[in-house]
């Protein structure tokens, strides 16, 4: 038999995050109170925990992974661009 699985909305998964942040809040209280597993938690609170990026700017590492994959991206792009820069070039 397969297992269900749990999904849970963003909205929670952000409060039970800010809750563990707050400092008031640990992972077995967490656990407990809402019925998630600790390494559950252990990894929302990994990906949505905000990192200080500069003054008055955060970013959470969900947020960080999809930047550096549009950087990805758009590098390649760029290569892209320069060979066909240079292809035209030579025709004309």
């Amino acid at each position: 038999m397969a297992k269900t699985q749990k999904s849970y909305t963003p909205e929670f998964k952000q409060q039970i995050v800010e809750l563990y942040n707050s400092g008031g809040t640990s992972y077995p209280q967490l656990e407990r109170e809402y019925g998630v597993n600790r390494s559950t938690i252990s990894g929302w609170v990994k990906q949505l925990s905000p990192i200080r990026v500069s003054e008055g700017e955060t970013v959470t590492l969900k947020e960080y992974k999809a930047l550096q994959k549009e950087i990805q991206h758009l590098k390649i792009e760029n290569e892209i661009l320069k060979k066909a820069t240079a292809i035209f070039a030579k025709e004309q």
